[in-house]
């Protein structure tokens, strides 16, 4: 099952996405969000229990991201091109990224609160202050309030890869900023996702009409569990809300492109969807 936040005539609503059409659901007080649903016993049992017969064609709406009052974190350095890519930004913090790939604990970071994350066709940010841009395209678990994994949405973790290679201390500085994430276009619910070795996650990004880059890589090469992240995220943290936890990138471009504003970047993840952003500066 794949669930969907959604304007409609000015109003803001949740649905589930079945071939090419939406079917709101008829909340109420006791499930009055998409939030709510993950946080329930049986995300795809209640959403299931509130689904209207009304059947609105996907391309009359407009996707939102699939987030309502929840953190966005993030897990760096679980792929080994990423660990290869992180050394390359700076040979002075090259080996705290080598020591955290082989670490039990992993890098983990708080990327955006909701006013940052831009959904399907919002535009993404480039910071005026960078030179060197880049999109990070990332499966991102859907967590609930208990600290259980329910689902999966496309993630886009942009990174201003100059200022942390400058230091690493700058990394809030690279990673968190006004529309700084990306989030969408649906969450595939945990029983309807392939399994990892099946879920390829792909990079395309478009300048004046033409790909400057594309790439892919598949889930299996994290060198790291979901479940493993989620539990280190959540030692001594409490999310009322739940979280959605980006897991880090096995795609990266050449460290001689940059973002330019312009840029369109789609992310495709299998068994979820396509999520794409154009990109601003300024």
């Amino acid at each position: 099952m794949q669930l969907v936040k959604f304007e409609s005539s000015g109003t803001v609503a949740v649905g589930i996405l079945e071939d090419g059409q939406v079917f709101p659901l008829e909340l109420s007080a006791e499930v009055a969000s998409l939030a709510d649903v993950f946080n329930s016993n049986d995300p795809a049992a209640t959403a299931q229990s509130l689904k209207t017969e009304t059947a609105l064609p996907v391309d009359s709406v407009t996707l939102l991201a699939p987030i309502d009052h929840q953190e966005v974190w993030a897990a760096g350095v679980t792929y080994k091109r990423s660990q290869t890519a992180r050394m390359e930004e700076s040979e002075t913090s090259a080996s705290c990224y080598d020591r955290v790939y082989e670490s039990p604990r992993p890098e983990l970071f708080l990327k955006a609160t909701p006013h940052r994350v831009s959904g399907p066709g919002q535009p993404l940010r480039i910071r005026q202050d960078a030179s060197w841009n880049v999109p990070e395209p990332e499966i991102t678990c859907v967590v609930n309030a208990r600290l259980e994994l329910v689902g999966f949405t496309v993630g886009n973790d942009m990174s201003s890869r100059d200022i942390e290679g400058e230091n690493p201390l700058y990394l809030p500085q690279a990673k968190v900023y006004r529309q700084c994430a990306g989030l969408g276009p649906c969450v595939t619910l945990i029983d309807a996702m392939p399994s990892r070795a099946e879920t390829m996650i792909r990079l395309k990004i478009e300048r004046d009409g033409a790909a400057v880059f594309e790439g892919e890589t598949d889930v299996d090469q994290m060198a790291r569990t979901f479940e493993d992240l989620i539990e280190y995220l959540g030692r001594d943290q409490e999310f009322p809300e739940g979280v959605f936890l980006m897991t880090g990138t096995g795609v990266v471009p050449d460290s001689d492109f940059t973002l330019a504003a312009g840029d369109v970047v789609h992310i495709t993840i299998d068994g979820i969807g396509t999520l794409t952003n154009p990109i601003v500066q300024g």
